[in-house]
């Protein structure tokens, strides 16, 4: 006699979606925190208010940094030019990828250079491509290195999209477009891609978590933001030396990246399993 598979009861629907919430929660939580933080800093971030590596007291509750400044204004104001910075290029190379690839999986003869070309730029090493990028651009600054961590995470999110468009291009409702005489934008935009939102989502989420780690190395070696300015990475970077007399200015700074990169990962972690895997393993 047949078994009748059983609908979960209500309170495991409910637990279940809460649970998914809470997930979810941490990162708006920490990205709202981040983008705010310029305003809610007690202290000026470019201003000496104790002694060099003075240790966590009243009103400095993570202490100063190696000129005395407050650590807790600068860990404020310091993760917003980074999130802003990761959130561009995460966008352009979703964007860009999302063209490209299903452009790469609707015609193979374009797919066979992308692929190249894909191959190609992921031989060369991130550090070496941001290196490269930011050092030949002409006065350097953020833009140079947007467009480094672009031209970084491009290759990868192509052979992504191109994977997961080719089924979607072989289906029956796209060579009936393409027989209507479509162009080949309609069915990038109207075919194709509205059947890859969570593969959009879920590699949104990733190449953010990508963007932030490339930035903060970057930041790390002073490419891009300089000092004095109130950057994560600059901070880790500058304040190395006195870790062992006040470890929060480099301690906090860290927790605060990995924070960032955790809470967008886990969100994107959502999306539904099937889709995470194929993403991960292409």
């Amino acid at each position: 006699m047949a078994v009748q598979s059983q609908a979960p009861p209500r309170a495991a629907r409910l637990s279940g979606r809460t649970w998914r919430l809470l997930r979810a929660l941490p990162a708006p939580v920490v990205m709202a925190v981040t983008l705010a933080g310029p305003w809610l800093a007690p202290h000026p971030v470019d201003a000496p208010v104790a002694a060099p590596y003075a240790l966590p007291g009243p009103g400095l509750p993570l202490g100063a940094d190696q000129v005395g400044r407050d650590v807790l204004s600068r860990l404020l104001a310091g993760g917003r030019e980074l999130l802003l910075t990761s959130l561009t290029v995460a966008v352009l190379v979703t964007l860009g990828a999302a063209i490209l690839g299903t452009a790469a999986a609707l015609r193979p003869g374009l797919g066979r250079w992308v692929d190249r070309a894909a191959d190609l730029m992921m031989l060369l090493p991130a550090v070496l491509a941001v290196l490269l990028v930011v050092l030949s651009w002409p006065g350097g600054g953020r833009m140079a290195l947007i467009a480094a961590a672009v031209a970084v995470g491009l290759p990868y999110a192509v052979r992504v999209f191109a994977g997961a468009a080719a089924p979607i291009a072989a289906s029956g409702f796209v060579e009936a477009a393409v027989a209507g005489g479509e162009r080949l934008p309609h069915l990038i935009w109207r075919e194709v891609l509205p059947n890859l939102r969570a593969t959009l989502l879920m590699l949104l989420g990733l190449r953010l978590v990508a963007a932030v780690y490339v930035v903060t190395t970057a930041a790390f070696l002073e490419i891009g933001p300089q000092p004095p300015a109130a950057d994560w990475a600059l901070m880790v970077r500058e304040n190395a030396p006195g870790i062992l007399l006040n470890p929060w200015p480099v301690v906090a700074p860290s927790l605060a990246i990995g924070a960032l990169a955790l809470s967008v990962q886990a969100a994107a972690a959502l999306v539904p399993g099937n889709v995470r895997k194929a993403v991960i393993r292409l």
